[in-house]
Order: C-alpha cells, then structure tokens, then sequence
C-alpha cells in the first residue's frame, strides 16, 4: 500500500500512535477479509461487502495522514 510513501510510513509507525492504529487496523482487516472470502468464496456476501467498505475508508484516512505529512 503506497509504495512511493514507504519511507514515511515507515516513520509513522513508530513514531504516530494514531498512525499506526489506522495502519494496523487496515491491516487486519485485509486478513479477516482474506480469510472470509476463503470460506464464503465472494465478495457479494454482506459481511465481506461491509469489511471491504470500512477497509477502504481506512485506506483513504491513511492517505490523507501521508499527504499531510509529504
């Protein structure tokens, strides 16, 4: 996820709690996702829909706490 801030990230992590909690967070819900869809074998399920959704808000308050950042 965002290779042209790998650096950064990198930074905020270790040194932004709020950063690393939105990081972390994202991250676990790319796993959760990963092993529904394993089980379900669909995005179209609701739960998987609504895990998606929450990641991809996650993923685009993580952005913008790059771009402040840069």
């Amino acid at each position: 996820m965002f290779p042209e801030y790998r650096e950064l990230i990198s930074t905020l992590k270790t040194q932004d709690a709020h950063f690393q909690r939105k990081f972390n967070e994202h991250n676990q819900l790319d796993e959760e996702i990963k092993q529904l869809e394993k089980r379900v074998g669909s995005d179209f399920n609701p739960a998987v829909k609504e895990l998606k959704s929450k990641k991809l808000h996650l993923k685009e308050e993580i952005y913008q706490i790059l771009k402040s950042h840069s």
